[in-house]
This record gives structure tokens, sequence and C-alpha cells, in this order.
């Protein structure tokens, strides 16, 4: 197999106090775009803004983004870019304000790309002008390195991951000092989102040997501290996992995923729950169903070995558990009213996107299956899914 390897960044720069390396840019007009206000509080926009001053270089901040970002806040965060016209993108949050803060730069660059043609046109695969840092607080999305942006478009009540070179960061810092204030529940949906980053990757057809090692060692490192640093925020392991979610980052954008992350777009997109909590549901029911493929057997064998477990499927759900995951979507707060409204457009948008790329190709009959399955919770049910 010829295998092309595209990274598309210069730097990544990691380590506690990396935030700093923002010294080192050349910039006369810095936008800043963040979620919540986290990182007001943990000063991290506030030192960032100070470093910029001390350049003589002028500020705007946008906020406001919150999970699942939909096209209205990337048309506002537009707005207010080209009315200030930086030259230098300060993405700092968590996946959701990294995301939208992609597509701001790429809808800025070039105008001619709307949220009504960008399904359908050509799009651009770099940058011209605008230099784009992104900065993680969060533990997994890998967004910091990726060419994907996710954004939900309500009118299709379905999250759309966008893709071009163009969106790839010029720099990522992984600063661990960060994510110390990350809560809990935020921890275990973010490092299950790594996590599936990396088995779906591992598992997927376009996975190489440049990039393998990668995906197999995120999964180790995510397996060997994730525990700890949700239960016990613990800082070395918080550092760790800023990395490992990072080395999953970089091995999805070369291979790709799967159907968990095509299912979770769709389930999304309609119910509004967190990406990385639907990822962390579906997971070991996806592995469970791509088991039938004896390669992907061979495999999560290889990946249990790694990681010293027998089984591991097994071993993802025990994680689960010890994070506190819901075992399925009713479990998730959806009810089986809102569940089956308007079932079969839901089962139509879980067979796009990654599902498409998923190492066992599903019919829809047997998504229709694998979605009552996952609602219920019933694993028999999905290995009960004929051929």
């Amino acid at each position: 197999m010829v295998e092309k390897i595209v990274l598309g960044g210069q730097a990544i720069v990691a380590g506690r106090g990396s935030i700093e390396h923002v010294k080192t840019l050349e910039a006369k007009r810095a936008m800043i775009v963040t979620g919540g206000q986290s990182m007001f509080a943990n000063g991290a926009i506030g030192r960032i803004e100070e470093i910029f001053q001390q350049k003589g270089c002028a500020t705007s901040v946008f906020s406001g983004i919150g999970p699942n970002p939909d096209t209205s806040i990337v048309l506002q965060g537009l707005e207010q870019m080209r009315a200030f016209e930086p030259d230098v993108l300060i993405a700092i949050g968590g996946g959701s304000a990294l995301d939208a803060a992609k597509v701001m730069s790429l809808f800025y660059e070039y105008p001619q790309i709307t949220f009504e043609n960008v399904l359908t046109v050509p799009l651009p695969e770099r940058r011209q002008k605008l230099t784009l840092v992104a900065i993680p607080s969060t533990s997994g999305t890998g967004s910091e390195v990726t060419k994907a942006s996710v954004i939900t478009f309500k009118e299709q009540n379905l999250k759309i991951g966008l893709k071009t070179t163009a969106m790839i960061p010029d720099i990522a810092i992984l600063d661990g000092e960060i994510t110390m204030s990350m809560p809990p529940h935020v921890v275990a949906e973010t490092g299950m989102d790594a996590l599936t980053h990396a088995v779906e990757s591992y598992i997927n057809r376009n996975m190489g040997a440049f990039m393998e090692p990668l995906a197999r060692g995120a999964v180790e490192g995510i397996f060997a501290n994730l525990p700890a640093s949700y239960l016990e925020k613990d800082p070395e392991s918080r550092d760790k996992m800023h990395l490992y979610q990072c080395m999953a980052g970089l091995a999805f954008n070369h291979a790709g995923l799967g159907m968990a992350h095509g299912i979770a777009h769709a389930v999304g997109g309609r119910f509004g729950l967190g990406h990385g909590l639907l990822n962390a549901i579906l997971l070991p029911y996806v592995l469970r169903f791509n088991r039938r493929d004896r390669e992907v057997t061979l495999k999560l064998q290889r990946l249990a070995h790694s990681i010293g477990s027998d089984d591991f499927v097994d071993s993802v759900e025990q994680l689960n558990r010890t994070l506190q995951i819901p075992s399925s979507f009713r479990e998730a707060g959806i009810s089986r009213e809102n569940f089956e409204k308007d079932f079969s457009n839901l089962q139509e948008n879980a067979m796009k996107g990654s599902t498409r790329a998923n190492p066992v190709p599903v019919r829809a009959d047997q998504m229709a299956s694998f979605l009552q399955g996952v609602f219920q919770g019933d694993v028999e049910a999905i290995q009960a899914i004929p051929q």
C-alpha cells in the first residue's frame, strides 16, 4: 500500500508553561476565540492578552462557544473577525471552540465559501495569510492537529465534519496546566473521545505503518492515565493525557475513523448530547459489531495484549464504568418517544460520514438493529445482528 503522510502544521509545542510560546508569534492584530468562562477564570486568556499587549499588538476576544457549535455561532465569530481583521487567530478551549475557530479561519480567508456551498465546492488546501494557533484545554478532540471541524447544521439535525488541510492549525500548544480546570465529567468524556479516535483509526483500513504506532501508543497511554486523571486529578496523568490525545488526533487525521463517530454525529445532532459521551457509549458496541471481521479481531487482540487485558472490549466497558459513563442511549437521557420519532431520518444520518469508513460495511437494516440495541443497552442484540 502506498502511504502518504500529511501533517500540515508547523509545530507542536508541549509541556507545562508552553502557553508562553505565544511570545514568539509575530502579530499586529490577534483575535482570541474561546468557549465559556473557564479560560478567563484560570487566567489563560488574561495571560495571552498580556503577552500581546507587551508586544504592542491589538487584541479582540470572541467567547460564548458552547458544546456542539452550530453554524450561527461560527457566523457571529466570523462577523467580529472580519471587522477586526486579525493576522493571528488564537483558539483556546475545548474542541468546540477549536472547531468553530478553524471554520472561521477558512471562511475569513476565502469569503466565497459559505455554509450554503461548503459541502459541494472544492475546498482550498492551505491558508494564505492568517496564522492559526490552537491551545486545547481538554484532552480529547485532537482538533489542534487535524483537518476536521465538526459543526451542527440544525436544519438537518446533523453534525457534519468539514475537512480540509487549510484548517490544520500552524501551531498546537499542549500545556497540561490548562487542563487542571476540567471538571471530572469533562475529563471522562473527552478522554473517551480520544480513546475512540485511537481505536477507530487503528482498526481503519487506511491505517499504515507510520501512524499505527501512534494509535496503539495512544490507546496504551490513555488506559494507563485516564483513570488517575479522572479520579485523582493527578497532574502527571493530566499532562500525559494531553499528549496521548494529540497522538490519537494525528492518527485519525491520517487514517480516518469509523461507525462510532458516524453515529455520534447523527445522535448528537438530533439530541444535543456531548460528542465524547456518545463516543464512549458507542465504542464497545461498535467494536463488538466489528469483531465479525477477522482483521479487526486480530487488531483488537493486539490492543488487548498492549494493555495487559484478556479482552479489549471488556476493558473498554470497565473503563466506562470507572468513568461513570452511561451504558445506553436510554441511560444517557434519551426517551423512547423521542428516539422513535422520525427514526428513519436518524437511521439515514447514522449511515453518513465516518460510518462509510467503518472496516465492516453497514447495511440500513443492520443500522436500524444496531441503534435499537444501543438504545436498550442490549449487547446480545448487537452480536445477533445478521451478517
